[in-house]
């Protein structure tokens, strides 16, 4: 089991993790480290225990928060998809009626007499 320095306030620590755990725990020990810093830039010397657990306290009050805001972004993302999508547009497509089908029609096949009538013409004069 590796054993692994950490510097928390200015005070010097040996500690055992499982192997490959190492650079979670100097992540871990870096948060811890900078909130004695704090309390020891703030106050000065104090005794390790209190200096841990006031900084692990500070740590603590941090998570709550954090956790608060994910409780409440997670609420609100299952409020989201949980919501009826957008009501679907209506959309209004014109019907042609018969008769004007019927007319366009019979327009259509009188234009055809006509061309054909003026085909025949020029042929018959050319």
């Amino acid at each position: 089991m590796p054993e692994v320095q950490i510097n928390i306030g200015g005070r010097s620590f040996s500690v055992a993790c499982q192997a490959g755990e190492e650079p979670f725990l100097q992540a871990a020990a870096g948060l811890l480290d900078a909130e004695a810093s704090s309390l020891v830039s703030q106050i000065g010397r104090l005794p390790e225990a209190r200096m841990l657990l006031m900084a692990g306290l500070m740590l603590a009050d941090k998570t709550v928060g954090l956790e608060e805001r994910v409780r409440v972004a997670e609420d609100e993302l299952a409020r989201l998809r949980s919501a009826p999508g957008p009501e679907p547009k209506r959309m209004e497509v014109p019907v042609i009626p018969d008769s004007v089908t019927e007319t366009m029609a019979e327009l259509a096949a009188r234009a055809e007499a006509l061309a054909d009538a003026v085909e025949d013409k020029l042929a018959a004069a050319g």
